[in-house]
């Protein structure tokens, strides 16, 4: 009895300490610090205290993203860039980080590097692989998987041109690419981080040596990345040459060092911690804990000058085209738009349809597509975002509906009836997004547009103003007409108090995002014929163009 009396003792004993030692882990403090950023976690922290720290961390990244209890931090979400040399340790890296976090919460997506597709931005492509906040992704290859093989191909072009004695100075023309590119790609980032997706870029790296010897280990290799010849060393030297420039030009790579994968590992899993502690610090919700305090928006919004309201927004036509010459006029215009269209040789074209409610947006484009095959185009009618949309940048249900080479529909031209610019318009009237919000999204949008133009899309804006009479009479019309009073909702009457705001928004709008490579069409009339017509002049004038 008395040896069973003590072996009881000494198990409850044991229990208690494993109880105690769970609650020190779990004590608010220990968990806080686990959250806190430390740079110096490296030189801390043993193998299962960056186990804990990481699957915390992901954990409460996650909460970010949570509806019920309201989160205190704003959703975020975490995108990794793993790129590098070939054999440098990349996989067994993502792996190990798998291993040591909640594998059903870490996303992991891998691409080895294509041609960028035609009239698109190097990035589109992969804008679906796109972190949903509160997630995690790493992303094998990515875009600049894209960038370092088209850079590779015209390297290899130029020299086979010089050999054959067709060119005498290569070098320029991809340095040049390589240098806009990057460009590009920084502040597409900087976008993606200033709306709530982080991004870490980790550059994996080894010498030629290191990399030799294990192309000729009886290892299996995955499928090449950037798809060249590792064993070229005039190849190799190619690559380093391209991947000096990136991380001169880009300050924000993370270079590992893979010639020690077991060092790669911790190194890895130690800037993915930091990341995701980083992302939670930058999210939180500032507190303001007396009203002397000054938000960020409230700065924004003392700070923010406001355009001067243009004439074609308040001083509307009232236009009286007779219905015969209407109809001529149509017919005329609808064909030689119709064949324009075709003659396009394949390049994108995004219409964006703005304007107050019941401008004629839905009639015009109706008549714009009318001469057109239903193939040939896409119409996209943009309402509230729902909650996955929500749960990614606000641009990011624009960038998965424009015009993509790689789906199998024949269509390359897209229709939107409302657009991004939603953000500075009803979302700042409705105070649904904070002064610093949609006043930075005059620049994020200049710059996606912008983007679009240089890979060659033509973007053609409409602005459809009536003035307020003649929104009522539209109302009321819609109201009475039974297939149109689906049409006519009571947000669209309670719109109608707040007429002088929207005005306001749109002046804004135009002041700042009427740019030379996306300038905006104003359709002032309250004449629906007219209006009609005017769409099809200005698309027909910007086709002729770009011919």
């Amino acid at each position: 009895m008395s040896n069973d009396k003590e072996h009881k003792t000494g198990a409850n004993k044991k229990n208690d300490d494993t109880q105690q030692a769970v609650s020190a882990r779990l004590d608010p403090k220990v968990v806080s610090s686990r959250l806190t950023p430390n740079p110096l976690s490296e030189f801390s922290m043993d193998k299962d205290e960056l186990r804990l720290a990481l699957v915390t961390a992901q954990f409460a990244l996650r909460a970010t993203r949570q509806q019920t209890p309201p989160p205190t931090n704003n959703p975020t979400g975490l995108l990794v860039l793993v790129n590098g040399m070939e054999q440098a340790g990349k996989g067994s890296s993502v792996k190990q980080l798998r291993q040591w976090v909640d594998p059903r919460l870490l996303k992991v997506e891998a691409t080895i590097g294509y041609p960028p597709l035609a009239y698109q931005p190097i990035w589109q492509a992969h804008t679906k692989a796109m972190p949903r906040h509160g997630d995690v992704m790493v992303y094998f290859g990515n875009w600049y998987a894209d960038l370092i093989h088209n850079v590779m191909r015209m390297i290899q072009e130029a020299s086979a041109d010089r050999a054959s004695g067709q060119q005498e100075l290569p070098t320029a023309d991809w340095q040049l690419y390589l240098t806009e590119q990057l460009a590009e790609l920084q502040t597409f980032e900087q976008d993606l981080r200033a709306n709530h997706t982080k991004v870490l870029k980790c550059w994996f790296h080894i010498d030629a040596e290191t990399l030799k010897e294990r192309l000729n280990d009886d290892t299996a290799d995955p499928q090449y990345l950037y798809q060249i010849d590792w064993c070229d060393e005039q190849v190799l030297e190619q690559f380093n040459l391209i991947a000096a420039t990136i991380l001169r030009e880009q300050g924000d790579w993370v270079i590992i060092d893979g010639n020690d994968k077991s060092q790669a590992q911790i190194s890895f899993c130690h800037e993915v911690l930091h990341a995701i502690q980083a992302a939670l610090a930058s999210s939180e919700v500032p507190i303001e804990e007396n009203s002397d305090n000054v938000s960020a928006s409230n700065i924004a919004a003392s700070t923010f000058v406001a355009a001067e309201v243009p004439k074609a927004l308040t001083d509307i036509k009232d236009h009286d085209l007779d219905k015969s010459d209407y109809k001529e006029e149509l017919a005329e215009k609808q064909a030689e738009f119709a064949k324009l269209i075709r003659a396009r040789g394949g390049r994108h074209v995004v219409f964006a349809f703005e304007g107050m409610d019941a401008a004629g947006k839905g009639g015009s484009i109706k008549r714009m597509v009318a001469p057109l095959d239903p193939r040939e185009y896409q119409i996209y009618n943009i309402g509230a975002p729902m909650l996955y949309e929500l749960q990614h940048p606000y641009l990011w249900r624009f960038w998965t509906r424009l015009p993509n080479e790689q789906t199998d529909r024949i269509s390359r031209i897209a229709i939107f009836d409302r657009t991004w610019y939603g953000r500075v318009l009803v979302e700042r009237v409705e105070a649904l997004a904070g002064p610093a919000d949609w006043q930075r999204a005059y620049g994020e949008i200049n710059r996606f547009e912008a983007d679009l133009q240089a890979a060659g899309t033509l973007v053609i804006k409409y602005w459809l103003a009536i003035d307020k009479d003649e929104q009522l009479e539209r109302f009321e019309a819609r109201r009475e007409t039974p297939h149109k009073k689906f049409k006519l909702t009571d947000d669209d009457w309670r719109n109608r108090e707040k007429w002088s705001d929207y005005v306001q928004a749109a002046a804004d709008m135009l002041a700042h995002t009427d740019t030379e490579h996306a300038p905006w069409c104003i359709v002032a009339t309250n004449d629906k014929r007219r209006a009609r017509l005017d769409v099809l002049d200005h698309a027909i004038a910007q086709l002729k163009a770009y011919k």
